[in-house]
């Protein structure tokens, strides 16, 4: 598979959606991740990020002008002993009350399916992160329709073990911009990751489309140690 620049991809797609990208920094030593959120109308674009313990919220900018909070507010990022679980929705929650219980994170997913928001219906995209003894591995998922076809929920996870340095994983929700919005397609994309988490956090904030960003969070954990770092971005201020 080529490996792809994240810079390019985003620069050429004016509305991927909702985004993670997950990997292991160029100097082998962090292990990466960063989710975005994008929107067209007033009240997608009405949000900000916060923290919220060891991962944060969405929150709206302006509390006077919001609509329908059912699809846009939840906890993107959530920690769990040495798991970090990253989603576009609430089920971020599903899978930390399900590994809570034992249960894997494509198992976790079962109860879910893509977004209610017809004629979209938004796929579910999500991410976990496990980091013990020194060692790294990650998984994403896409919970989409058949098509455009609501009748049917395809699955799709994909596993990740002893990722190499430099090299991330990009999901997203569209392919791009449209009407109704087509999902994405196929596996998560490979791209390059470098820089420091400054570095990072600025090429994926200035190449995301300036009318339709909303807000960035881009998390460095040191694999030896669990310590992390965390930006924030919020167009929003």
């Amino acid at each position: 598979m080529e490996m792809l620049s994240l810079e390019k991809e985003l620069q050429s797609n004016a509305y991927p959606g909702r985004g993670i990208v997950i990997g292991k920094s160029d100097d082998g030593k962090k292990a990466v991740t960063a989710y975005f959120i994008m929107g067209r109308s007033e009240n997608s674009r009405n949000r900000v990020f916060v923290e919220d313990g060891k991962g944060i919220r969405t929150q709206a900018f302006d509390p006077s002008k919001l609509t329908d909070p059912s699809l846009i507010i939840y906890a993107p990022v959530r920690v769990l002993g040495n798991k970090t679980i990253v989603t576009n929705g609430d089920q971020t929650d599903t899978i930390y009350e399900g590994m809570d219980k034992q249960m894997t994170f494509e198992q976790s997913l079962r109860s879910r399916e893509f977004e209610p928001d017809a004629p979209n219906y938004t796929p579910r995209i999500s991410g976990i992160m496990h980091i013990e003894n020194g060692t790294y591995n990650y998984a994403m998922s896409i919970l989409k329709s058949a098509n455009g076809n609501p009748e049917a929920c395809n699955r799709y996870t994909f596993a990740y073990e002893n990722c190499l340095a430099g090299e991330g994983r990009f999901i997203h929700t569209y392919q791009c911009d449209g009407n109704p919005l087509p999902s994405f397609e196929g596996e998560p994309k490979l791209v390059g990751i470098s820089g420091d988490i400054d570095t990072f956090t600025n090429m994926i904030w200035n190449s995301l489309n300036e009318d339709n960003k909303v807000s960035l969070f881009v998390r460095f954990i040191d694999i030896a140690t669990g310590e992390y770092e965390t930006r924030i971005v919020n167009k929003n201020q």
